[in-house]
């Protein structure tokens, strides 16, 4: 079996620059690779680097050049890191690709600060993508969503709809 993680920015991927005093994206490899190397994983893992962006400078543009590379791909199975901000959008975007099981992850702190929640998140995500049936799929925070029954709260949670 062979996932596919795409690389396409948001906090799982920044870290805390002091120089900057601000969030910053890394250089090097994605965060979901650096934690993937830390356990062995028993799946074939094809790395993708698509952008290093916040969610919120994204355009339809750049949804379509994530959904074209999904469509691309000869996997079934695919995990996106996004920022949180705006992957509902996305989300909506991959929707019409058929026949792939797509969840998308992010994180509230960086991959690279201790305590981060990357691990467990990509973790649920990796869980997800080899159960789910084909679909789009929001993972976070230990829940998997249907990316159209849920939003993100003003306190960067995921919560379903009401």
């Amino acid at each position: 079996m062979k996932i596919a993680f795409i690389q396409t920015g948001g906090t799982i991927d920044k870290a805390y620059p002091k120089i900057l005093n601000s969030y910053a994206f890394e250089i090097g490899e994605p965060a979901f690779w650096r934690v993937l190397k830390k356990f062995e994983v028993n799946f074939d893992i094809e790395p993708i680097s698509l952008f290093k962006m916040d969610s919120t400078d994204m355009t339809d543009k750049h949804r379509l050049a994530i959904k074209k590379k999904c469509e691309q791909l000869d996997t079934d199975r695919i995990v996106i890191t996004h920022g949180t901000d705006a992957m509902v959008k996305t989300a909506g975007v991959l929707a019409g690709i058929k026949d792939k099981t797509i969840v998308m992850v992010g994180t509230i702190m960086p991959e690279c600060v201790k305590g981060s929640d990357a691990e467990f998140n990509l973790g649920v995500a990796v869980g997800a993508v080899n159960v789910l049936p084909h679909g789009v799929y929001i993972a976070m925070s230990g829940r998997v969503y249907n990316y159209n029954e849920c939003h993100k709260t003003a306190d960067c949670r995921f919560v379903e709809k009401k």
